[in-house]
Formats: C-alpha cells, sequence, structure tokens
C-alpha cells in the first residue's frame, strides 16, 4: 500500500498503535503460559489478564469482575442475546431497526425457541422513537432490549440513559451495544444505567478477534460456549493472552487521549460536511448528537459503492456503509429503517477519521471528491 494512501474508515476497523504491538510480542514469545497453568509461565499470563482487565474496566467504569473476554464484538451480542434467550422462558425482546447483523441475527434465531422479536420504530434523524418504546415495554412479557449506544454507519447516538430508565421502569433487562463508542467518547457503564454491554479492541486502535461483554454484577446468562469453565463459566476455552493484554493497553491509551480525539475528530467532520454541503450532498443523521469521528452522506445522481471505488483508486478508504454487511445487495438496512429515499440510501458513503488523520488530507479528499463527482457527471456514466 503506498504511504500516500489516506485511510478514513476506522468505524470499520483501526490500525494496531505501535504500543499495542510491542506489549503483545512478550505474550507470543517468551511469556507464552497458558493462563490455568500453575507454574511460573502461567502466572506471568494470569496476571497479564488481570491487568488488562483492570485497564478496560478504568475506561468504562466498571469493576474488573464484570469484564468477560470475548473473540469480538460478534461473539459479545451473540453470548448475551442468546444467552439470555436460554436463560429465560420465551418472551419479548425488542430491538431497534438499526441494529448491527450480529444483534438481527442471534435474535431471530431466538424467535424460532418461541421469542417474539420486535424491531423498535427509528426515526428519520436516526433516533429510536421513545414513546413508541416507553408504551411497549409496559405490554406484558417484554424480557430484553437491545439497543446500540453508537450507530456504526450513521454515527448517531441513541439516548441510553432515557431507554435504561424506561426499561428499569418496566423490568425489562437492557443491553446495549458500544462497539463503536468506545475510545473515542468517555463511556461510563453505570451512569449508561444498563444491565450488559458490547465492547471490541481493534475499533479503538487494538487488536481484531478479542472483546469483551460488560455484565452488572447482579445479571447471570447461561454460557454459549462451555468447557474448562474459563471466564467464571460464562466463556470457556485458553485465553487469547496476547489479544488480551493488547486490548488493555489500547483502553489505557484511549483513556489518555480520548479528550484530544473527540475535539479533532469534530473537527475534521465539520470542516469536511461543510466541503460536502457545498456539493450538495445529503448528510444523515445531521442535527442529532452524533459521534465526532463519522460523516455518513450521498450525493445526489452517485452511487456510493462506485464513489467508493473510485475513491480508493485516487489513494482513500472508505466505505459506502457497515464493513459487515458490504456483501449484500442494494441500500443500508439502517437507512431503510430511517425511511430514507432508495435512491438517496443508494448514494450512501461513510467517512470515519480516526487519530491520525489530518485536515490537510480532509482538504485532499474534499478536493479529489468534487473532481471525481465533476467527472462522473460529465460522463453521465452513474446515474441514478
Amino acid at each position: 500500500m503506498s504511504s500516500n494512501y489516506i485511510y478514513f474508515d476506522h468505524n470499520s476497523t483501526t490500525p494496531m498503535d505501535s504500543r499495542v504491538r510491542n506489549v503483545m510480542l512478550e505474550f507470543m514469545d517468551s511469556s507464552f503460559g497458558n493462563t490455568a497453568s500453575r507454574h511460573s509461565l502461567g502466572t506471568t499470563a494470569s496476571e497479564a489478564v488481570e491487568s488488562a482487565r483492570i485497564q478496560i474496566a478504568d475506561l468504562i467504569g466498571v469493576e474488573k469482575k464484570q469484564i468477560f473476554f470475548t473473540s469480538g464484538g460478534t461473539e459479545s451480542n451473540n453470548l448475551i442475546i442468546k444467552g439470555f434467550g436460554l436463560s429465560e422462558s420465551p418472551g419479548k425482546i425488542l430491538i431497534s431497526g438499526i441494529e448491527h447483523p450480529c444483534i438481527k441475527k442471534p435474535a431471530n434465531s431466538l424467535s424460532r425457541m418461541g421469542w417474539d422479536v420486535i424491531k423498535i420504530p427509528v426515526k428519520k434523524t436516526g433516533v429510536i422513537d421513545l414513546e413508541w418504546l416507553e408504551q411497549k415495554t409496559l405490554e406484558e412479557d417484554v424480557k430484553l432490549l437491545s439497543v446500540m449506544l453508537v450507530n456504526n454507519e450513521t454515527g448517531v447516538f441513541q439516548p441510553i440513559e432515557t431507554i435504561a430508565k424506561i426499561a428499569s421502569k418496566a423490568g425489562v433487562f437492557f443491553h446495549t451495544d458500544a462497539v463503536q463508542a468506545i475510545g473515542k467518547v468517555p463511556v461510563n457503564f453505570e451512569k449508561l444505567g444498563v444491565q450488559a454491554m458490547s465492547i471490541s479492541a481493534h475499533k479503538l486502535n487494538g487488536p481484531k478477534g478479542v472483546g469483551a461483554l460488560i455484565l452488572d454484577k447482579r445479571a447471570s446468562i447461561n454460557p454459549l460456549i462451555e468447557g474448562g469453565g474459563h471466564e467464571d463459566g460464562l466463556r470457556s476455552g485458553t485465553l487469547n493472552v496476547p489479544g488480551i493484554v493488547g486490548f488493555g493497553k489500547s483502553c489505557e491509551l484511549a483513556r489518555e487521549r480520548i479528550k484530544l480525539l473527540s475535539e479533532s475528530s469534530k473537527g475534521l467532520r465539520v470542516f469536511l460536511e461543510k466541503k460536502l454541503v457545498d456539493m450538495g450532498a445529503t448528510i444523515f443523521g445531521e442535527g442529532e448528537r452524533r459521534i465526532p469521528n463519522t460523516s455518513y452522506f450521498a450525493i445526489p445522481a452517485v452511487v456510493g459503492e462506485t464513489l467508493v471505488m473510485a475513491l480508493d483508486s485516487a489513494g482513500f478508504a472508505v466505505s459506502s456503509g457497515a464493513a459487515c454487511s458490504s456483501n449484500e445487495d442494494g441500500p443500508s438496512e439502517v437507512l431503510k429503517a430511517m425511511g430514507i429515499d432508495e435512491d438517496i440510501a443508494l448514494g450512501a458513503v461513510r467517512v470515519s477519521f480516526g487519530p491520525d488523520n489530518t485536515r490537510a488530507e480532509v482538504e485532499k479528499f474534499s478536493t479529489q471528491l468534487e473532481n471525481i463527482i465533476k467527472n462522473f457527471r460529465s460522463m453521465n456514466a452513474v446515474a441514478i
């Protein structure tokens, strides 16, 4: 990859910080023990895992015993949805219409076991309908609610603290997928008022293949993976020590820079969106509280996928939506749930910044984008 290639796709994944890599190397090489072993190598590995647990706990405001390691956000979300479903007699599950597939699909799996999966309607701005939710939670047999903290495509925040109060009043167990928020903005588990939260390392300059489910101290769910009883029996399997150590380090670094990152990312987004408005773009979620690093937009009469490829050829990595849904045909499911017209939704492109992106890169991107759009229109090649 050329050194001139500019990466604007941090919501899909992030480059690993060199300091994260450095702490992981020891546990790939000399300190390679199994945490369950009773010799010194095993003790070293076990102590490193517990240190990482503390680093993660410090970032999100929990006790270390509330952190249960998984292979990533997808497993964490499956664990809470299916684990809860196996722990309770069937009832109603409420999920928002803009959830990630790793919430939607396990929820749908439970529907085959007698659970009633109900989607919460979403307004055109990308925020769920709170009035609808408040009424629905009062219905009989609503047992589980899952609403993401920040949408991975639009970057729009959901009012989780308000939703938590609604859930608490109705006695409904509430989970939030916080994968896109952790490390980008301050997140405190206790203040949110949820009973469960999913996070992942690779979204905050950590390694792929490691994440965690955070549980309220009173929560109890059934495991999906059984074996040697690791993670207090909730998730058996030999622990990924290098990954967990890297996860801890990435959380430590995120805690140190989070305020500065939030401010710098928002500055880049504001600068970019002024340029986009001048180009006639529709900006999804505009006017709502959004995560600072994310801009999701569509240019009139330009297909998003085509624009992504053209920008890639010009040296910019952006996406047309969620990376995990990129192989699906048609417009974004998130935008469809928001009621966005298909002609506009098909033009969707997402830019998501990271800690090393600069204003000069955004300026260069804006210039290239404008040139590409002019070229498209002159060729009349991609009119919708």
